[in-house]
């Protein structure tokens, strides 16, 4: 099933882990329109923003593969309202295309470097779309989200927003 022009029912829901172990990844109805809302205010207008075919490498998510898979248990993938998207040295260019031209709910830059993320988190909620900019760093070993939401209009790059030391 065809949720826009380029972006596929299945093409979401793919994973590799669910196949493996029966886990059923199908998504209810109302999780296939938040699917076909994130295809067409964010993922369609990224492949025109970017000029090329977008690597969805994690869309939806059932709770049970979200569970297995060690996922928040609140994720926004389990809606059918985030998608992580690889476009390798792109990735960068991919982040601020979206803070810069899109509405979205957020938008995660994860892990990598200060020069460019391993990969782009992005959700869209139709009715609270928050424009929240994340960048995951692992503190301790742990993932820690800092808000490098931009204060103004501009939008800037992450990198931008390093954490303040604590005083001892």
């Amino acid at each position: 099933m065809k949720l826009t022009e380029n972006f596929s029912l299945h093409e979401m829901t793919s994973s590799v882990t669910a196949q493996k172990r029966g886990i059923n990844n199908m998504p209810t109805q109302e999780h296939t329109e938040n699917l076909k809302a994130l295809c067409e205010n964010v993922l369609e207008p990224v492949r025109e923003l970017m000029g090329c075919p977008i690597k969805i490498t994690s869309g939806y998510r059932s709770g049970q593969l979200n569970a297995y898979i060690g996922g928040a248990s609140m994720s926004q993938h389990m809606f059918g309202q985030a998608v992580d998207i690889d476009l390798n040295e792109k990735n960068a260019e991919l982040y601020n295309a979206i803070v810069k031209n899109l509405e979205f709910d957020q938008v995660i830059w994860e892990f990598g470097t200060d020069e460019n993320p391993d990969w782009v988190h992005v959700s869209y909620a139709a009715d609270k779309n928050r424009k929240k900019c994340l960048k995951a760093v692992k503190k301790d070993g742990k993932t820690v989200y800092l808000d490098v939401t931009p204060k103004s209009k501009e939008a800037k790059e992450p990198k931008a927003d390093k954490p303040k030391a604590k005083a001892k």
